[in-house]
């Protein structure tokens, strides 16, 4: 930074103030600015962010916990939390949890060692307590996704996945006339799958619908794989039922390809309906009639949440942020 200011002709201070965030940047005339970004290219200078944060207690850094990186879902909602880190002067670190315990516990114990202003976390393990020390610990400002996580002072962004699914089913049965709806979940730890099986359950229940157990599984994780694997499992052990139902848009492209494997024709011998809507959605062959979410949306909404408490224009209580789905309709039901 001496090195920039004695280039450019202008104090040290007045380069810190070039180079800050665009509120303390515009502080600076524009002529004079101008010289401290032509003396930083000359030079090739780049701010040391740790020693800055030393002195300002201010990382300009945020950090992002997915649960997988390979879905698609999550690939707009990272994106976008970017964007809009960019225009905010931050810097985005990436986790990937793998819908791993260990792993979310890793990236908190990253935290601590490597400081960041701002966490967006997308948490399936991690217990309220356990969100509660990471910010007693770092200071750092938490939004997630999911309504999983209770905490007073953590925004969370949600769509209403019960309801969601409740009325795709609802849909199965009065728009397509399936009386047969199987359901391909995960066990009860991975959220948001009990929020999809409790709309399951209450839609067959007021269709006045059968729960039949041989076309019901637990056993599945979201991939492409546990689909395959699952609806493998349910085909060998009854006979095919007319609708399927699968937790996340990777699972039904499993389950679809692992009908078409065993000669089944889609839609006519098995309607199969996902959730989310990415973009290989539409792709696919059946294309794949899901139930979708808005990720580009989801992840303007956390990333706005997270700002307004880093630039401190908002404090108090968590809020709550719902954002809208629909039934995208296609070939597989």
């Amino acid at each position: 930074m001496y090195d920039v200011a004695r280039v450019a002709g202008v104090s040290q201070s007045t380069v810190s103030r070039a180079l800050s965030s665009h509120s303390i940047s515009a502080l600076v005339d524009e002529d004079t600015r101008q010289r401290v970004f032509d003396a930083v290219k000359q030079l090739n200078y780049r701010p040391n962010r740790t020693a800055r944060s030393l002195r300002s207690q201010q990382t300009d850094l945020i950090a992002v916990l997915i649960a997988d990186i390979s879905n698609s879902f999550y690939h707009p909602i990272v994106r976008t939390v970017q964007d809009v880190a960019d225009v905010h002067g931050y810097d985005v670190l990436i986790a990937n949890s793998d819908h791993s315990y260990n792993k979310e516990k890793h990236f908190c114990e990253s935290i601590l060692r490597r400081p960041v202003d701002g966490i967006i976390m997308i948490p399936y393990h991690l217990s309220d307590d356990e969100i509660d020390q990471l910010i007693t610990l770092t200071g750092a400002q938490i939004v997630v996704l999911g309504d999983h996580i209770h905490h007073p002072l953590v925004d969370y962004v949600w769509v209403d996945d019960e309801q969601a699914t409740y009325e795709g089913i609802i849909w199965l049965n009065e728009a397509r006339g399936h009386q047969r709806i199987g359901f391909i979940g995960v066990p009860e730890s991975m959220p948001p799958g009990p929020r999809r099986w409790h709309g399951y359950k209450r839609a067959m229940e007021d269709l006045g619908l059968p729960i039949e157990q041989d076309l019901v599984s637990f056993n599945g994780d979201f991939s492409l794989e546990s689909g395959q694997r699952v609806l493998g499992e349910i085909l060998s052990s009854t006979k095919p039922p007319f609708a399927v139902f699968a937790c996340n848009d990777l699972t039904a492209i499993g389950a679809s390809a692992q009908a078409k494997k065993m000669g089944y024709t889609i839609p006519q011998d098995i309607a199969i309906l996902g959730f989310d809507d990415i973009r290989e959605a539409a792709l696919v062959t059946p294309s794949l009639t899901t139930i979708a979410q808005r990720p580009k949306e989801i992840g303007e909404k956390l990333t706005e949440l997270l700002f307004d408490r880093i630039e401190n224009r908002v404090t108090g209580p968590a809020r709550q942020v719902q954002v809208e789905y629909e039934i995208v309709i296609r070939e597989s039901a």
